[in-house]
């Protein structure tokens, strides 16, 4: 039930979805700047974050 959570934050607000997920670290500013580089970029790590984290 947390990783359709962390997803749909992911898909809404990908940094937030990272940060739930990891915290305050390194992927979450990568993330941070993806998004705001581009929405699409932000989503698409956010998802493989919590998609590489989750399998561990």
């Amino acid at each position: 039930m947390k990783s359709i959570i962390r997803i749909l934050f992911a898909v809404l607000l990908p940094p937030i979805g990272v940060f739930l997920t990891v915290g305050l670290g390194k992927s979450f500013w990568i993330n941070v700047i993806l998004t705001l580089l581009g929405f699409i970029p932000g989503i698409i790590h956010a998802v493989w974050v919590i998609a590489k984290n989750s399998e561990s």
